[in-house]
């Protein structure tokens, strides 16, 4: 199964395609998309929902997995990353893709085991769990890598959207490191 993540902003979008198929994962692409912050926000809209568009395209997801809008102290930024996140899920939905969502501590929480990590620690275990060695990848870019990934442990989950660390454990013996 391919499984697309988008982590939606409106000056950076990032994007992750991995392949999820017998417990294992593969970073199949990833990015950002750079929108130009001199544009007005309608037309940094139009090209999120292009740019998905190509990539939906070019990689043929089998599903599509976002981050959901979190609340802040600026209820201006939190309504723009809604309209990104609503072109996204579009783009997935008129190319019949399913279109999932969860929270940044969800996601968190499936990828490093605490809802509280920071960006270092998720970006940390995205390469440790995808096996790729790059330096310079964004923080957008892992972010979205980590939503596939949660979407794939919680389309896997018995428990409907809920694994405890110790089915975590049993399911995935290998990413546990014993120290």
């Amino acid at each position: 199964m391919i499984i697309l993540g988008i982590d939606p902003g409106t000056t950076v979008t990032g994007y992750g395609i991995i392949k999820y198929e017998s417990n294992t994962f593969t970073k199949i692409a990833s990015g950002v998309i750079n929108l130009p912050s001199t544009k007005p926000i309608p037309i940094r809209l139009k090209i999120i929902h292009e740019e998905i568009n190509k990539i939906i395209r070019l990689y043929k997801p089998d599903e599509f997995a976002i981050e959901t809008a979190f609340y802040g102290k600026n209820v201006q930024s939190a309504m723009k990353i809604g309209y990104a996140r609503g072109v996204a899920i579009l783009a997935a939905v008129l190319n019949n893709i399913p279109a999932s969502e969860y929270s940044p501590r969800e996601i968190k929480k499936s990828v490093v085991g605490r809802g509280s990590a920071t960006k270092e620690q998720v970006g940390f275990m995205i390469k440790s769990i995808l096996v790729i060695d790059q330096k310079n990848m964004k923080f957008d870019e892992t972010d979205a890598l980590a939503i596939a990934i949660c979407h794939a442990f919680k389309m896997k989950s018995p428990t409907k959207g809920r694994m405890s660390w110790k089915q975590f454990t049993e399911a995935f013996p290998e990413r546990v490191i014993n120290e």
